[in-house]
């Protein structure tokens, strides 16, 4: 039995960050109920597609697996009425609408929480909600690129002399989305213990902050503003991407002993002596990075990898279809065939990074098709 098989979800988000969140609870064994708007979420129709009669794009099915959906305009009388109904027996609403939205409907947390005081109501925002901490930026519409930008993101990452740029995933919604769920659980075990629900807030732009935590202490230490360092790191050297003859390879040898272990597999013991302590390496890191580029240069990335597997961390960098082929993530179930509405195909989708041993979370079935569980949702109302 999935460790949240007891659990009532009603999901109120669209677009990535929100349904990102639920899709981890649904993955846990949630009954996570998809709430769209008329004509359903936003990110419906994006690409990309199978053929021409899909019922949905790539982005949507692979965010909402395991849900089951229904839509309701919640403009409208009886539609709230049903949402109501459905939110009285719900351990959990999940919501990212703009600051004050929910309220319109007469649906915020406090209505829902007079019907149902047991109710875990969360919402992700892109600056927060009133409620934990008022702000001028409230009500302001936030995307993965404001969060980025915002939070310090986009300052520490390209090149020394490039841009700023953002970070390819986008993390501002989905390590939001994450800590969300963080939020959610911990609310849940509160209200096991005490019976009592509670208001769950998680930002954008303090998920941002809270990601680049280095930031923080290193400009509070030395009043210094870290900027783009392009693969490398500020405080550990070798700790860098190095082109090989056939591509790229990360070398992580920042301890003394892989630093050792990395000079015996170059040849090179002179610079192991030279330079035997970090700060050694750190006052003389282009030097020494020169040095190794020039030994990766003349080998293919699999052969720097085997010369150090099992002393130096290290590893090539993969595209997605390196990805695919992978062993590894075969043996992890870190890729799920699920069908597609519309075609005769099934598509891949990334798998759940959660295991556990007595309860392991599962992917769950495709994403739903736009209102496909009205009458099953209410049915079961009825039979109860």
């Amino acid at each position: 039995m999935p460790a949240l098989s007891d659990l009532r979800v009603l999901d109120l988000t669209q677009v990535l960050a929100g349904p990102y969140c639920t899709m981890l609870l649904a993955d846990l064994g949630a009954d996570v109920v998809k709430v769209e708007r008329p004509g359903g979420d936003l990110i419906r129709p994006n690409p990309p597609f199978v053929g021409d009669d899909d019922a949905y794009g790539g982005y949507f099915q692979s965010i909402n697996r395991g849900k089951r959906s229904l839509e309701l305009d919640l403009t409208d009388e009886d539609d709230r009425a049903d949402f109501l109904r459905l939110a009285k027996d719900a351990d959990v609403v999940v919501e990212n609408f703009r600051a004050g939205t929910m309220e319109k409907f007469d649906l915020e947390y406090e209505t829902l929480r007079e019907r149902n005081p047991e109710l875990v109501y969360a919402s992700i925002r892109g600056f927060g909600d009133p409620r934990t901490g008022e702000t001028h930026r409230q009500g302001q519409p936030s995307f993965d690129l404001i969060a980025q930008a915002l939070g310090g993101v986009m300052q520490i990452t390209g090149d020394k002399d490039g841009p700023p740029t953002k970070v390819g995933p986008g993390i501002g919604d989905l390590f939001t989305a994450t800590l969300n769920a963080v939020g959610v659980l911990a609310a849940l075990h509160h209200r096991d213990r005490t019976g009592e629900g509670q208001y769950v807030d998680t930002a954008m732009y303090d998920s941002m902050i809270s990601l680049c935590e280095r930031t923080v202490y290193q400009y509070s230490y030395t009043d210094e503003v870290p900027n783009r360092r392009g693969n490398s790191h500020p405080t550990l050297f070798p700790y860098n991407a190095f082109e090989t003859a056939d591509g790229y390879v990360v070398i992580a040898a920042f301890g003394d002993n892989h630093w050792t272990a990395l000079c015996e597999a170059m040849e090179r013991p002179d610079l192991a002596a030279d330079f035997p302590t970090t700060a050694d390496r750190l006052k003389h890191r282009e030097l020494l990075r020169g040095e190794i580029a020039e030994w990766t240069a003349v080998h293919s990335a699999d052969d720097v990898c085997d010369l150090l597997e099992g002393a130096v961390p290290c590893a090539p960098v993969q595209d997605v279809a390196d990805v695919f082929e992978d062993d590894h993530v075969d043996a992890r179930d870190m890729l799920v065939d699920v069908e597609q509405p519309g075609t005769d195909e099934s598509v891949t989708i990334a798998g759940t990074p959660i295991k556990m041993s007595e309860t392991p979370p599962e992917p769950g079935t495709r994403a739903p098709l736009l209102d496909e569980h009205r009458e099953e949702l209410f049915g079961e109302e009825k039979s109860v």
